[in-house]
């Protein structure tokens, strides 16, 4: 595969993918593919070596693991971490606002959303729907409404002098979106709008009645090549679905004979405490149930975890919001992440271990330090090697306007990305 092959992939799984329950969906499909076989978390186990697995947890999180051929106490695992949730607008439980003829829908800030860009943006919801059939059974359904049904216009700048010198934005009353035009007495119930939207994409279902729901408002612009020259690629939730693709296409392009594993887990962007976050014992379940429990500290010690998170490219606008010295380019390479307060993981021998199989490719790579008079943002990095004990390092790929509604990165980095993962998945030794 090549630059370009691989960047339409890319492509394709971030459209397929608007919600971290789409992209869990998205990416089993292509391990289903590829020959993995699905595990159930409720059900015994019994794996075999030179075999492929993955397991989901609430549809939201997901680990993809082959066992190898060998002994993993012996050989150790070639884990790698991301994460599938990006900051955006969430619906809220009882959303439903009608003011001046206008449908509107109350939303949640979900994580550290840069706000200004949702607006004038032409919007969709996607995500997952809880009901009841008509006999009382409780079941989901993964929705996508695909078209623009919603926007959240500006407010004209006749009627906001100071909008381009002291604009703020107030998320309970500036961000509520418009669905539709329609008198409060005509209006459906959005529950009523859901069993709908279920009943078209999913016409088999027998929907009594919607209990609840996780939904994400998305932008439905396309991903996309940019520049003159074609140097980047623009798209929704490149942090940090786009990590989540190239671990995914590493390990499955890689030879299937050393043990490895993908976890790519909900909830970094709001902490990761939860089931099936990084603080979670998701991960470490797992582990336990593949190596058992007397042999996973011996596993761990061999093992080392590349936690994928995009990075910090320099802005050229606002260079001075950089280290001199640590300043990344996109198509510059991958980034090594390095804090050491601790909020990346990396250490000099996991940095070394990466830059040496980097240099045995002859590819590119950079490394970045926050500027000392600023703080660091963190990754799962940290949170995974804390409750593991597993030597970690943080890496990812250059980008601009991180935690935006549309977020741009360099076109050839992934690629490169992808290229060291799989050298390092098929690595005899660890230590």
């Amino acid at each position: 595969m090549d630059n370009s092959a691989f960047n339409a992939n890319l492509f394709e799984f971030l459209q397929q993918s608007p919600t971290p329950y789409h992209a869990v969906q998205s990416m089993a499909r292509r391990l289903e593919k590829a020959g993995f076989e699905r595990l159930d978390e409720q059900l015994s186990w019994s794996l075999a070596p030179g075999q492929r697995y993955y397991v989901t947890r609430n549809d939201s999180s997901i680990i993809a693991f082959q066992t190898g051929q060998g002994d993993p106490a012996a050989q150790g695992v070639r884990m790698m971490g991301a994460h599938t949730d990006s900051p955006c607008l969430r619906v809220k439980p009882n959303p439903e606002l009608h003011r001046k003829g206008y449908y509107q829908l109350g939303v949640e800030v979900y994580g550290g959303a840069l706000l200004n860009p949702w607006f004038d943006r032409d919007l969709s919801i996607a995500g997952r729907v809880s009901y009841v059939d008509g006999q009382g059974r409780l079941h989901d359904a993964l929705v996508n409404f695909e078209k623009p049904v919603v926007t959240i216009p500006s407010l004209a700048i006749h009627l906001d002098r100071e909008a381009n010198s002291s604009r703020t934005v107030n998320p309970q009353t500036d961000v509520p979106p418009i669905l539709m035009q329609c008198e409060e007495k005509d209006a459906a119930s959005f529950r009523d709008l859901l069993a709908r939207q279920i009943g078209k994409e999913h016409p088999q279902a027998d929907v009594a009645r919607v209990l609840d729901y996780e939904l994400s408002l998305y932008d439905t612009q396309p991903p996309a090549t940019v520049g003159f020259n074609d140097e980047f690629i623009a798209s929704a939730r490149l942090d940090n679905l786009l990590s989540c693709f190239i671990g995914l296409q590493a390990l499955l392009d890689a030879d299937p004979s050393q043990p490895a594993l993908l976890v790519c887990n909900d909830h970094e962007e709001v902490g990761s405490q939860s089931a099936e976050g990084a603080q979670g014992p998701f991960l470490s379940s797992v582990l336990e149930r593949w190596v058992g429990l007397e042999d996973k500290p011996r596993v761990i010690a061999r093992s080392m975890m590349i936690s994928a998170d995009n990075a910090h490219g320099v802005h050229p606008n606002y260079a001075d919001r950089h280290d001199g010295n640590h300043g990344p380019l996109l198509n510059g390479g991958p980034v090594i992440k390095i804090n050491n307060n601790q909020r990346y993981a990396t250490n000099s021998r996991t940095s070394a271990l990466y830059r040496h199989l980097s240099d045995s490719l002859d590819l590119p790579c950079q490394a970045f330090v926050v500027r000392s008079d600023m703080a660091c943002g963190s990754t799962i990095g940290p949170i995974t090697a804390g409750n593991l004990g597993v030597r970690t390092l943080d890496i990812g790929v250059p980008q601009f306007a991180m935690h935006s509604i549309r977020e741009t990165a360099g076109a050839k980095d992934a690629y490169v990305l992808y290229r060291v993962l799989r050298q390092y998945i098929e690595l005899e030794r660890l230590d």
